[in-house]
């Protein structure tokens, strides 16, 4: 009798210990993907861009692109645009100015690195090169900046 009993409760925590090993095995996501870690910081870029402190902005667009560029495009209602390009090889380091519901992220290169191209102005095209990309940002969490830093600096050293 106590035998049996002995063994039942052996077989109950060994099931147990069995289900909980599978459990925390389950509960585990591998590594992103190199294209799922693209696709989440373009959605990332993409949806905390923050165009509204531009008035006379008609339309914009930022990437990542597949070959470590961050690309950003903005096309002004009077027809002017303005492209920002840089490779993530330059890029030196992130910061955020601001609070969780609007600040400016900046992505800075090691030197003049960042292409500013303006067509259409009315002053004149105008090529120029910067050492930072200031990006108005909006309803951006401390852990999501941290997550677009690791993204950046994996596609650095790709």
């Amino acid at each position: 009798m106590i035998r049996s009993v002995i063994q039942k409760a052996n077989k109950t925590y060994f099931l147990a210990a069995i289900l909980a090993l599978a459990l925390l095995h389950f509960s585990f996501k591998a590594e992103m993907t190199e294209q799922e870690m693209l696709t989440w910081s373009n959605k990332c870029l993409a949806e905390s861009y923050d165009p509204s402190g531009e008035a006379k902005l008609k339309k914009w667009d930022i990437t990542l692109t597949d070959d470590a560029f961050v690309r950003l495009r903005k096309v002004y209602t009077n027809g002017m645009q303005t492209y920002y390009s840089f490779q993530l090889r330059r890029f030196n380091d992130m910061a955020y100015i601001g609070t969780t519901v609007s600040g400016t992220l900046q992505l800075k290169t090691i030197a003049d690195d960042i292409i500013v191209q303006t067509y259409n102005d009315p002053k004149g095209d105008i090529d120029s090169m910067a050492t930072q990309l200031d990006l108005p940002v909006k309803n951006i969490e401390p852990d999501r900046l941290d997550s677009l830093q690791m993204a950046l600096n994996y596609f650095k050293k790709k």
